[in-house]
């Protein structure tokens, strides 16, 4: 059972019914989103929203200096960054009038990627009143996981001003 206005419910599901319906809130962009990002983290890192889709939101990092850490790696840390960013930006949008704030975000790291281009798609597990859960998972240029994580967010009302 899904919690009063929420557009999605958890993720389980009974055995023989489709997922649950989702759709971003009208007005929801790539564009604004990318607009929001300037001048952050998120620009910093060359952070890209690149697609609002049916239940998901993705965004692309490059693997440069930027990311990378002594060995030459993606940096664990900026694969947590984007996975971040993709979540919270992703909860923002489904929050109306609410803010977003992190509770809690783990990620298990599984492939190195020494350069090029990873992929960070968000989907959501859990969309409720006062709490949202997030899936990110992360791929190589080949479509290969990189790194999966999840974000908890708790739903605020939104600060005054």
């Amino acid at each position: 059972m899904c919690a009063a206005g929420a557009q999605v419910c958890s993720s389980s599901v009974e055995p023989g019914l489709s997922k649950p319906a989702f759709a971003w809130p009208e007005g929801a962009s790539v564009e604004a989103l990318n607009a929001r990002s300037a001048g952050t983290l998120m620009q910093t890192l060359g952070i890209e929203f690149i697609e609002l889709g049916a239940g998901y939101l993705r965004a692309t990092m490059p693997v440069d200096a930027r990311t990378h850490q002594i060995y030459g790696l993606l940096h664990g840390g900026a694969s947590m960054a984007l996975a971040e960013t993709l979540g919270s930006s992703a909860g923002v949008l489904m929050a109306g009038d609410n803010a977003v704030v992190g509770l809690e975000i783990n990620a298990n790291h599984l492939r190195a990627v020494r350069s090029g281009l990873v992929t960070g798609t968000a989907r959501p597990v859990h969309i409720g009143r006062s709490t949202q859960v997030w899936e990110i998972l992360i791929e190589d240029e080949a479509a290969k996981p990189v790194c999966i994580s999840r974000i908890t967010l708790a739903v605020l009302p939104q600060p005054p001003g």
